[in-house]
């Protein structure tokens, strides 16, 4: 058994670029000030490539997506 990726922002260092959001609207909104916010931290099969851009067009590294645990 698998689990699913899941993302992770890191509040500190993100500048509210909000391109991550651009990218991956299916799981980030913009608050009121530009800061992601996820929808569901959870990446399913058919957006892991759409999050992985996401994740490598972040100018402050803020996105990050980790492998879920077997």
């Amino acid at each position: 058994m698998t689990s699913t990726p899941s993302l992770h922002v890191n509040r500190i260092t993100c500048t509210g670029q909000g391109l991550c959001a651009e990218l991956l609207p299916e799981l980030i909104d913009l608050g009121e000030w530009g800061y992601p916010i996820l929808k569901d931290p959870a990446v399913p099969d058919q957006l892991r490539a759409h999050a992985r851009q996401a994740v490598a067009a972040c100018h402050r590294l803020s996105l990050h997506i980790d492998r879920g645990r077997p």
